[in-house]
C-alpha cells in the first residue's frame, strides 16, 4: 500500500479540520447532509454526463493503482532481464521457457514469451509497444474523470452555496439567525473547492504520474526483451538500459 498518497490525504484534510477549530469552529459546523448531496451529488452527475459508463468503472478501479499499485523498480528489473540474457546467450533462446513462469510481471513474461516462440524483433516491439499505447489511454481517460471531477466540484459547491442563501432569504423570521442561516449555505462552496483540490485533481496527478512509471518500467523490459532475442552482451545491455533509464527521467523534469 502507497501510504504517502494516504498520508497526503490525511494531512489536507486534517488541516482543514483543525484550522477551522482553531477558528473556534467545530467540526459539526462543516458536516451539511444537504451540501454534500448537492455537491456530491451534483458533480457525479456532470461527470457521468460527460464520460462513458466504462471509463466512470475504470476511475473508480483504478483508486486501488493509486494505494495498492506495485512500486516500480527500475535497477530490480534490470537485474532480471540480464538474468534472462544470460541464461539465453549459455544455453539458448529456448532455455527461457523453464524461466518464464518464474517471472512476476505479466508484460515481461509475454514479451519472453514472443522471444521463445521466435518472432521477429520487429513484430515483438509493435506489439508490445501497441499493449503499452493501449494501457496508457486506458489509465490516462481515468484521470481525465478525476481532473474533470475537480472542475465541476468547486461550480457545484456555488450553485449549493446559492440555493442555500435562496433557502436563508426566505424563511427569515428571526434577523439573528442570519448570519448562522449564511455560514451554513456557504459550506456548500468549501465542500465544492476542497473536494476538488485536496481530493480529485490531486488523485488525477497521482494517476499520471504513477502511470508515468509503469510507462517507463515498460518500455525498459521492451529495450531488454529485444537485447535478449539480439544476444547483447551482458555488460552492454546493462549499460543501454542504464542509460534510457536517466535519459527518460531527465525528459519528465
Amino acid at each position: 500500500m502507497d501510504l504517502v498518497a494516504l498520508l497526503g490525504l490525511i494531512i489536507g484534510i486534517g488541516a482543514i479540520i483543525a484550522g477551522n477549530i482553531a477558528e473556534g469552529g467545530t467540526t459539526a459546523h462543516l458536516v451539511q447532509a444537504a451540501a454534500a448531496i448537492i455537491v456530491f451529488g451534483g458533480t457525479l452527475g456532470a461527470t457521468i454526463l460527460s464520460f462513458p459508463l466504462k471509463d466512470i468503472i475504470t476511475a473508480f478501479v483504478s483508486l486501488k493503482f493509486i494505494f495498492f499499485s506495485r512500486n516500480v523498480n527500475f535497477e530490480e528489473t534490470i537485474e532480471t532481464i540480464l538474468d534472462l540474457l544470460v541464461i539465453a546467450r549459455k544455453r539458448g533462446l529456448l532455455a527461457l521457457q523453464e524461466e518464464v513462469d518464474r517471472i512476476d510481471d505479466s508484460f515481461l513474461k509475454r514479451g519472453i514469451t514472443y522471444v521463445i516462440d521466435g518472432l521477429s524483433p520487429s513484430i515483438i516491439k509493435e506489439s508490445l509497444q501497441q499493449e503499452i499505447y493501449a494501457y496508457e489511454e486506458i489509465i490516462r481517460r481515468a484521470a481525465r474523470v478525476y481532473d474533470s471531477a475537480g472542475g465541476f466540484a468547486p461550480t457545484i459547491g456555488i450553485i449549493g452555496a446559492i440555493l442555500g442563501l435562496i433557502h436563508v432569504l426566505k424563511n427569515v423570521t428571526d434577523p439573528s439567525k442570519i448570519g448562522i442561516g449564511i455560514a451554513t449555505a456557504f459550506v456548500a462552496t468549501i465542500y465544492g473547492v476542497g473536494s476538488a483540490n485536496l481530493i480529485f485533481i490531486p488523485i488525477a496527478k497521482r494517476i499520471v504520474n504513477k502511470l508515468e512509471d509503469e510507462i517507463l518500467l515498460m518500455e525498459l523490459m521492451v529495450e531488454g526483451i529485444l537485447g535478449i532475442e539480439a544476444g547483447m552482451n551482458p555488460y552492454f545491455l546493462r549499460a543501454k538500459l542504464e542509460s534510457f533509464v536517466r535519459e527518460r527521467q531527465k525528459e519528465r523534469i
